[in-house]
């Protein structure tokens, strides 16, 4: 892992133990990483809408003495990541298009292996192979295409998967049926939407745990989070890239798969019977 990210993973490791004030003030931080810690204390402290003594209860369960301590080590992170030249900037900017992808898709899906901690992986797994709950899915202005690509999957693999739309209009009826123990998937990158985070806090209050798939900088949705999937999604481009956020996906359908087969399987042959009498697609003569 790179020193630069150091400060920063401890405080994404941390979000499953912090209290609901802790994490609002880890997710502010994160989402404004590192600027938003370099001030005061007190400038911090209102920016995230928490006390300050929250803000010292958090950067002492990050092992840290105190507020100064802490400002101290981050400070000398950032000066570290101003000198030293970024490795996804070496030579390949002056590349091909197509080399500069290639290189960044690959750093980002080491850096996403780097930041997902395979135990939450592995509950957010458990989660969605669990028959008793069912799994709702959801997504942003860009993230919707992901969470409608979910679905799709996930329907074969097991029964009981929706896709909540877009549409305000449409969410409701959805939050209606939404039972306590229920699953709600969310993927929610930069720019957060406000919906979503309104979406993400009503389903916690029907008692629905939550998944959420997001960037390096954590969506605000992170404080109704049981299981946090961050992923890196720098691209040279001015959109992000959902390449490694798509292989989080395709990976949790083989987990899922692999925890659920004999359901899955009988799925499969289903689906493939249904196909085939359809006539849906071509066959090769």
């Amino acid at each position: 892992m790179n020193v630069e990210l150091t400060i920063e993973r401890r405080m994404r490791d941390a979000l499953g133990d912090l209290t609901r004030a802790e994490r609002q003030l880890a997710t502010h931080i994160l989402g404004h990483y590192p600027m938003s810690a370099l001030g005061s204390i007190s400038a911090l402290a209102k920016a995230a809408e928490v006390s300050t003594p929250t803000v010292v209860r958090l950067v002492q369960k990050l092992g840290f003495r105190g507020y100064p301590d802490y400002r101290k080590s981050l400070r000398a992170e950032v000066e570290t990541m101003l000198v030293t030249p970024l490795a996804r900037d070496k030579g390949g900017a002056h590349g091909h298009i197509l080399d500069q992808f290639a290189e960044r898709v690959v750093t980002n899906l080491q850096a996403t292996l780097a930041l997902i901690d395979r135990a939450d992986f592995d509950g957010a797994a458990r989660l969605l192979a669990d028959p008793k709950r069912r799994v709702y899915a959801l997504g942003g202005r860009v993230t919707h295409a992901i969470a409608d690509y979910f679905v799709t999957l996930m329907t074969v693999a097991r029964p009981d998967v929706m896709l909540i739309p877009g549409l305000s209009s449409a969410w409701p009826p959805a939050l209606l049926d939404m039972k306590k123990g229920d699953l709600l998937v969310v993927f929610d990158i930069r720019r957060y939407e406000n919906t979503v985070l309104q979406i993400t806090e009503l389903a916690r209050e029907h008692g629905a745990e939550v998944i959420l798939i997001t960037d390096r900088w954590v969506s605000p949705a992170a404080i109704h989070a049981r299981y946090t999937l961050a992923c890196q999604i720098d691209a040279p481009s001015p959109w992000d890239s959902t390449v490694p956020i798509l292989a989080v996906v395709e990976t949790l359908l083989a987990a899922v798969q692999g925890l659920t087969w004999e359901v899955t399987e009988a799925r499969l042959k289903q689906v493939e019977a249904l196909h085939a009498r359809s006539r849906l697609f071509r066959t090769k003569t």
